[in-house]
């Protein structure tokens, strides 16, 4: 490609080193001024705006090379974006380099080996899209529009986990940029301080550019919501509590609060009203899927009840147009061991106050598969308790930024004390180091210890940091 020279905002670096950056890519250096600058630089989080100064639209593992490369050689900030959907707007940088990964969308299933090779830049739907033809899935999240990359490492928590445990418990292998510009495979045998680390560490050792995931055969699923008023919270919530501690690992629930949206999925007599809810996900037939659900149909019957068969890629995708790309966002998380009564009629005062229409609170139920791999196993330590929670402000209007903001934080000051302490990365803000420690409690300190091993100098630092030994 012709070379291109940064043509507005700072200089971060010597114009021969740009031009020499632009003519080792294949894809586009993209600079402020560019023809579509500002639709590739913004963020699925519109309540971040950030302005880097070079963009690198990787369209292979040769551009990734070249970008780490040059961002390490002239001391650019830089941040990986994979999907893009990062919640914090991690994965871009005011001044610096976005090494964007979107472009690289390849994927390649082995049904025979019942594997499936994911580039970085695909998104969760385009996973499920190709795998769904052989009758098969990995397990990812629960919004289709979520980026294969960031979820994978930094946990990976939906409908199938339960089943078949995290995303990144079912990853195999991963292809990795280093700092030094090496690229290597790491697996359970090949780097396995990298391996363990990339599963739930995040984006902090390396550019991953390609994952190789395990599959299952999930084809045709029981799923969808059941909805009751708000009033009915407490009771739905205890008979959740309890039902989700013992349930069978075929069946999937998380428990929400939520406003309905006024679309025709819904009746319009519910529209906009408050409600809770539990999404289901079964992998087994409907009528053990019916066997199980009987009791709460039968104790507390729900207002609305759309459980029924679908193919897995629908239930996947379903709340996908509800949450477009340039809403206000602002999360608070927590993993969650217990809900006992006091913690309960908390949860429900603030969601009486939960500000319309798209804020939310979601638990997700992580025990099942997830506890069989050890808190140690994998850099995703809470193997031991029983949902990540997390408290979501959404909406269109940036005027109503800091009613979602305050709303979210006032929730979760009530509710922490009844925590595990730590939260899910993916669902975190930038909330400082002491809760990225929190996040991963005795893993921390291996963590900077293969932080220190492959990225020494913190070349890798626009995310949920984990700084390097000393």
């Amino acid at each position: 490609m012709a070379p291109q020279t940064l043509v507005e905002g700072p200089t971060v670096a010597s114009r021969e080193a740009i031009d020499q950056f632009s003519m080792a890519l294949r894809g586009d250096l993209i600079t402020p001024g560019d023809t579509g600058y500002d639709d590739i630089r913004a963020l699925y989080n519109g309540m971040i705006d950030k302005y880097p100064a070079l963009i690198a639209r990787c369209q292979d593992v040769a551009d990734v090379i070249a970008t780490v490369n040059f961002a390490r050689d002239n001391a650019v900030p830089l941040a990986i974006r994979g999907g893009g959907h990062h919640g914090a707007g991690l994965s871009s940088v005011d001044d610096g380099l976005m090494l964007d990964l979107s472009l690289m969308k390849g994927i390649r299933v082995d049904p025979i080996a019942r594997t499936v090779r994911v580039e970085a830049g695909c998104l969760q739907s385009e996973v499920d899209h190709a795998t769904h033809a052989f009758g098969l899935a990995t397990p990812t999240g629960t919004v289709g529009s979520t980026g294969i990359a960031g979820l994978t490492l930094g946990g990976g928590i939906g409908h199938l986990s339960r089943k078949h445990g995290l995303t990144s418990d079912n990853l195999l292998a991963a292809d990795v940029v280093l700092a030094d510009g090496s690229l290597v495979t790491a697996t359970a045998d090949e780097y396995p301080d990298l391996f363990w680390a990339l599963r739930g560490g995040g984006g902090n050792f390396g550019v991953v550019t390609s994952f190789l995931f395990r599959l299952h055969h999930v084809d045709t699923i029981i799923g969808g919501p059941m909805l009751w008023p708000l009033d009915q919270a407490q009771d739905v919530m205890r008979w959740y509590r309890d039902f989700i501690a013992d349930a069978p690992e075929e069946i999937n629930g998380f428990f929400a609060f939520l406003t309905i949206p006024p679309v025709p999925l819904f009746p319009e007599a519910l529209h906009l009203q408050k409600m809770c809810g539990v999404v289901w996900c079964s992998t087994g037939s409907l009528e053990a899927a019916n066997d199980i659900l009987a009791p709460i149909r039968a104790q507390i019957p729900p207002l609305v009840d759309a459980v029924q068969p679908m193919p897995f890629p629908a239930l996947q995708s379903a709340f996908d147009a509800l949450i477009p790309a340039g809403l206000q966002w602002y999360w608070k998380a927590d993993f969650v061991r217990d809900l006992p009564d006091e913690a309960i009629a908390k949860h429900i005062e603030h969601a009486h106050k939960m500000p319309p229409f798209q804020s939310t609170t979601h638990f997700y139920p992580i025990n099942g598969a997830v506890h069989r791999t050890g808190r140690n196993e994998a850099a995703f330590s809470y193997r031991d308790v029983t949902w990540a929670q997390v408290i979501v402000g959404i909406d269109a209007d940036p005027a109503n930024a800091a009613a979602i903001t305050n709303w979210a934080k006032a929730y979760w000051e009530a509710v922490h004390p009844h925590s595990a302490g730590g939260a899910y990365v993916n669902m975190m803000m930038e909330e400082g180091q002491e809760r990225v420690r929190a996040a991963y409690r005795d893993n921390y300190d291996r963590l900077t210890q293969v932080k220190r091993q492959y990225d020494p100098a913190n070349l890798f630092r626009i995310n949920q940091n984990i700084k390097p030994a000393k």
